[in-house]
């Protein structure tokens, strides 16, 4: 049974910075995509960054790029999210997802809720003005 536990959330101030991590457990995740979502209240869940376990690609989401970098611990089997920069309109519940589909593996896949099939229970952003 997969497992995806996030930590490393809770409140900052705009300009500030936050790790998150996302350990992850019940699989060999090598020929995973792993993502990191967010959903801010009344919003849809968007996506943030997604890292290709093996290769190391990364991807990330507009709203954030230049500001969030996405990597993995292979030892520790845990996916971090760096966020810097931060701004209020960042504020959101965080989620760690992951894609265990083996299939072509472009923008498209990696940013949609649909390709994933697995979710952590999320952790809390809020970064104040």
């Amino acid at each position: 049974q997969v497992q995806l536990v996030e930590s490393g959330g809770g409140l900052v101030q705009a300009g500030g910075s936050l790790r998150l991590s996302c350990a992850a457990s019940g699989r060999t995740f090598s020929s995973y995509v792993m993502g990191w979502f967010r959903q801010a209240p009344g919003k849809e869940r968007e996506f943030v960054a997604a890292i290709v376990w093996s290769a190391g690609y990364t991807y990330y989401g507009d709203s954030v790029k230049g500001r969030i970098t996405i990597s993995r611990d292979n030892a520790k089997n845990t996916v971090y999210l760096q966020m810097n920069s931060l701004k209020p309109e960042d504020t959101a519940v965080y989620y760690c997802a992951a894609d265990s589909k083996s299939r072509g593996i472009n923008y498209y896949t990696v940013s949609r809720r649909q390709s994933y099939d697995f979710w952590g229970q999320g952790t809390q952003v809020t970064v104040s003005s």
